[in-house]
């Protein structure tokens, strides 16, 4: 590791003071009246030597850490994963870097993780809420932290947020099933949560299923649920109701589907999931899913952040982004096809 260069060194190697030097990094050369000569051999000079800044005397002279904090659901789920990349790319690219972490769905270590980002002193957060998280969330609005929303927001909440349009991509993704006439029992797979991509799901089904007169069936698993028991009530909610169709609400609820057929030896439902995944092109036949873009909901998000850090945000952000369906082979299953599916 090469030895830290300090602007002392900079102002002895170049001869001139280091107040000078300080003034000239910090933008204040015009200000203080040095010379355009001046000024551009000390940022020659910075630049050949590859000078960085402490941070963390930037941060106490600015009072910004130049640092976001993103807390989501699950970072290993590919959905998530991808919005931060994008986040991270845009973010680096305007002068910040992003700290990411995962609370699971967990109330409580939501709580933690913001207070370690608060204590870091992160100049604004990113965050997907779990339930209960509403006074957390209230205390840093009324402190004036710069906080956006996304996923899910909470109603009662006055702040920035980014969502998906759930309520019109679980409704084309129902009406899509049940305009298969084979297709007349169609199912609903989601979680037992309040938050409000999965109320705008389910009432996005439910139209559907009202405008096509038929018969609702619904199946709810606790988000804490582990993975055997889960794709055991899948397939009883499946075989039970004799289902033609299911629609889920979470590609890791389809990705426990997908199992229940395999585990059971079950024929392959007709099938939409929220989420594309990796595995569901693998799959055959290819599961059609409600996309998300992921690379447009990231740039909403951190431009909305940073122009609230900036004060340039004169009314709330709500945005809501259009989702699309994709259309694959398990959703115009034929009686001909295959009963038995597996991965390739």
């Amino acid at each position: 590791m090469r030895k830290r260069i300090l602007i002392s060194d900079i102002a002895k190697n170049l001869g001139v003071s280091v107040t000078t030097v300080s003034f000239i990094l910090n933008g204040k050369a015009k200000e203080k009246r040095i010379s355009e000569g001046l000024t551009k051999r000390v940022l020659d000079y910075v630049k050949k030597v590859g000078y960085k800044p402490n941070q963390l005397a930037q941060s106490l002279r600015t009072g910004q850490s130049k640092i976001l904090g993103l807390i989501v659901e699950d970072i290993s789920n590919p959905f998530f994963s991808n919005v931060a990349k994008y986040i991270e790319r845009i973010a680096y690219d305007n002068g910040y870097h992003i700290i990411y972490c995962s609370m699971d769905n967990d109330e409580t270590k939501a709580r933690e993780l913001i207070q370690l980002f608060y204590d870091r002193q992160v100049d604004g957060y990113i965050i997907t809420p779990p339930e209960g998280l509403e006074d957390t969330l209230s205390n840093l609005i009324k402190n004036n932290v710069p906080l956006v929303l996304f996923d899910r927001y909470i109603p009662q909440l006055e702040t920035h947020y980014v969502v998906l349009d759930n309520f019109n991509g679980a409704f084309e993704a129902t009406k899509h099933l049940l305009e298969n006439q084979n297709n007349r029992r169609v199912g609903f797979v989601s979680l037992y949560s309040n938050q409000t991509q999965m109320r705008d799901r389910l009432d996005g089904y439910m139209k559907a299923i009202d405008e096509f007169q038929q018969q609702a069936f619904i199946k709810k698993v606790k988000i804490d649920e582990n993975e055997d028991s889960s794709i055991d009530q899948i397939h009883e909610f499946i075989s039970a109701n004799n289902l033609d169709a299911v629609l889920f609400a979470t590609n890791y609820l389809a990705i426990d589907g997908l199992k229940a057929v395999k585990k059971y030896n079950m024929k392959l439902p007709n099938m939409v999931a929220f989420d594309d995944h990796t595995l569901f092109k693998l799959y055959e036949p290819g599961i059609s899913v409600v996309t998300q873009d992921t690379s447009a909901i990231a740039n909403e998000l951190i431009h909305t952040l940073l122009n609230e850090i900036k004060g340039k945000n004169k009314e709330l952000q709500k945005i809501v982004i259009p989702s699309e369906l994709l259309v694959r082979g398990s959703s115009v299953i034929s009686e001909e096809t295959l009963e038995q599916t597996s991965l390739k």
